[in-house]
């Protein structure tokens, strides 16, 4: 039987221009827990300075690596596949470890990164150019495709390994470098993870760079630096408008915040709509941007849908997110479970009801359990994204009350 690959390295240091080293901001990022609260890793924050070498690393790899053969590029991306298959309990270990992802999360998670990578691999042989007619006599036109250069790619917390990688696999596939800035929370699982893989997968050295450090050092020169064409950024409306002002003629690349409503009509089989409803609350503790983050049910099903929708929400198990058991894991940080509860604390003082509920729990207490709430679409956690382990349950008069009450939000 083959023995497993050695672990990675320790993750205190940061891929950039072709060398693992420290960040030059004079301060460094406790990388922790969320559910033990241990640290994983602390790593030695980058400044401007490093984002300007990381740039112009990338700008120079970029040159070699957008002129290799179709077949080079695919065969990167091929092995980082087998690379992941080697390493899943690794990987799927800081999966959990620094996101907080339940073992059914993480399993989703790599089996959409490992065909991100697969999707990624037919692409170099894709880019196909054009001829087109030409009015001049004797003369054709023709249309390349080319590489855009270098990508500069923000990643959230979320699902931090996929997120991160479906516009980096995509981005090298054809041709171009990057330079990820990984959320603070999951510096590991967004970046430095996926660069150690790559690297293992004969990427060259400086076509991808990984700087880690806090959005009010690096963040504005990370969009405004003339290298980048794109800009890729998965996180707030608020973040993505800011950064729309800040970076300049680039391509940008935007997935922002989302307040997505579930709607139950009279016609609605419960046997299907109330599990579909509880799975989509709380999958990954509410935290995914895709997520119901509100619920509108008919008047003439309302009752009956609430009732079955809190007793299989109070038979969720919340707790460790390494046990298999386990449905609602810790939330990422105690800044994003003082932003849940908050919303659910003005929700109540708005007029709504909390039907169940309770307190952190876990070692760093951060494990929430499920919040359902009977409210009108004004309160808080209706009109907010909430991103955490909490739902509004609306009723609504008809299709058409429903419908005004799906798009009644900002």
């Amino acid at each position: 039987m083959p023995q497993p690959p050695t672990a990675y390295p320790d993750f205190d240091s940061m891929p950039i221009g072709g060398t693992w080293r420290s960040g030059r901001a004079g301060r460094a990022l406790d990388d922790t827990d969320p559910w033990s609260g241990s640290t994983l890793a602390t790593i030695p924050l980058a400044d401007a300075g490093d984002v300007a070498e990381a740039y112009q690393a990338a700008a120079e790899a970029q040159r070699s690596w957008s002129s290799a053969l179709p077949e080079v590029r695919a065969k990167v991306l091929r092995d980082a596949v087998t690379i992941l298959d080697e390493r899943h309990a690794e990987i799927a270990g800081w999966i959990t470890r620094e996101s907080g992802g339940t073992v059914a999360k993480v399993e989703i998670e790599l089996g959409v990164v490992r065909a991100g990578f697969l999707e990624a691999a037919s692409m170099p042989h894709h880019a196909e150019g054009r001829i087109i007619p030409s009015d001049i006599p004797g003369k054709e036109n023709r249309v390349y495709r080319e590489p855009v250069g270098v990508v500069c790619l923000i990643s959230p917390w979320d699902f931090p390994l996929y997120l991160t990688n479906r516009t980096l696999a995509p981005a090298l596939a054809l041709g171009n470098a990057v330079v990820i800035k990984p959320s603070s929370n999951t510096p590991v699982t967004g970046g430095l993870l996926l660069a150690r893989i790559l690297e293992e997968a004969g990427l060259p050295p400086g076509v991808l760079n990984v700087v880690v450090g806090s959005s009010d050092d690096i963040g504005d020169v990370l969009v405004s630096h003339p290298v980048p064409r794109v800009v890729s950024f998965t996180g707030s409306t608020e973040v993505g408008r800011d950064i729309s002002r800040r970076a300049g003629i680039k391509r940008l690349l935007f997935e922002l915040g989302g307040n997505a409503p579930m709607v139950i009509l009279d016609d609605a089989d419960l046997e299907q709509a109330v599990p579909a409803a509880v799975f989509g609350s709380f999958y990954n503790s509410g935290q995914i941007c895709m997520i119901g983050n509100r619920i509108v049910v008919d008047a003439s099903l309302h009752d009956e849908f609430v009732d079955r929708f809190v007793k299989l929400t109070r038979s969720l198990s919340v707790g460790d997110p390494a046990d298999p058991a386990t449905f609602i894991g810790p939330v990422i940080s105690r800044h994003q479970l003082e932003s849940v509860i908050d919303k659910v604390d003005r929700a109540i003082d708005q007029g709504a009801t909390l039907l169940t509920g309770g307190r952190p729990t876990g070692p760093a207490c951060l494990a929430l359990p499920p919040h359902v709430l009977l409210g009108t679409n004004e309160v808080a956690t209706a009109q907010e994204e909430v991103f955490g382990p909490a739902i509004t349950i609306i009723e609504a008069d008809g299709e058409d009350h429903a419908l005004a009450i799906a798009n009644g939000t900002p």
